[in-house]
């Protein structure tokens, strides 16, 4: 998985660096299919603003984007609506898989 952390308008100090990097590396714990993430600090009118971009198999992505006072509190929220999404889409596609054939027949309706 590849990890890209920019910043816009703004120094990344490696503190900055390390701390996201650190939450990040949480994500493919989440949905397994991640190919690549990029995160975006940027400064917007005196405040801080963070993007995250996730790339899946099958050209799925994911974007979360938040704006705090804090640019810490930013990346956690950021990470929380990223992570969130992947649960969403990993429980949406372990939801599709179809059922046995054994449990259909044994499980007909209307008898006990």
């Amino acid at each position: 998985m590849k990890i890209a952390v920019k910043a816009r308008h703004m120094t990344l100090t490696d503190a900055m660096r390390q701390y996201v990097d650190s939450k990040i590396a949480k994500l493919p714990r989440y949905y397994d299919s991640v190919l690549s993430i990029e995160v975006m600090l940027d400064v917007e009118a005196d405040q801080p603003v963070v993007e995250i971009r996730a790339a899946a198999r099958q050209k799925h992505t994911f974007v979360a984007r938040h704006r705090d006072e804090d640019l810490y509190a930013c990346v956690d929220q950021c990470v929380d609506k990223i992570t969130a999404q992947l649960r969403r889409h990993k429980d949406r596609v372990r939801g599709h898989r179809p059922v046995p054939a054994e449990q259909t027949a044994t499980e007909e309706p209307g008898q006990e």
